[in-house]
């Protein structure tokens, strides 16, 4: 039987929805689609309200990525659960409900999927622009403790970390990759090995 598993579909590949979206459904195993917040959370981060009011933005900013999304023939759900095959995650009603990370852009959706993981008891894939997380520039294939990188927000390290959460992030803009990687087999990426 598949794993479950969250795919956090970042908001940078919004040129490559429809082929990201396609890898998720050609590899049917049962995944609930983080959206990413892209240039919809870029629109907030211009207004530059304050922490409280950007941070629902930017979730509702997800959810309209999400709704994107799902126009390359996938569901969404509002469900914090395993769907029985791939899903979109609306996130909004279920942050409102518990309200579980700072609101800070030290959060992003990086921080949310990891949350939905942690929630569900899924593995966790990022789908990222980039081949892997670097480390004082330097690529890094496997990640052990957390560290500072630009590539995703700042406290994603540190909850996969304290939660025991691990994942792999991936790049979307190669072909095929991610359902590759989906479907098992050793691709290049970045693994985050969380356990003792």
């Amino acid at each position: 039987m598949d794993l479950p598993v969250v795919v956090k579909v970042g908001g940078s590949l919004t040129d490559r929805a429809a082929a990201v979206v396609g890898e998720v459904l050609d590899a049917g195993v049962p995944a609930l689609i983080v959206p990413g917040g892209g240039q919809f959370a870029d629109a907030v981060r211009a207004l530059a309200p304050p922490d409280t009011p950007a941070h629902w933005m930017a979730v509702a900013a997800m959810e309209a990525y999400g709704w994107y999304l799902s126009s390359f023939g996938i569901p969404v759900t509002a469900d914090l659960a395993v769907p029985e095959g791939p899903a979109v995650f609306l996130p909004y009603a279920a942050l409102r409900a518990h309200d579980p990370l700072p609101h800070s852009w030290a959060v992003t959706s990086d921080t949310i999927a990891a949350w939905a993981a942690r929630q569900t008891g899924a593995s966790l894939v990022l789908v990222k622009s980039v081949d892997a997380l670097t480390r004082g520039g330097v690529p890094v294939a496997a990640v052990r403790e957390p560290f500072p990188c630009d590539e995703v927000d700042p406290l994603l390290l540190p909850y996969l970390f304290a939660h025991r959460i691990p994942a792999r992030i991936v790049n979307g803009r190669v072909e095929g990759r991610l359902l590759r990687l989906l479907e098992g087999e050793s691709v290049p990426c970045t693994r985050v090995y969380t356990s003792i």
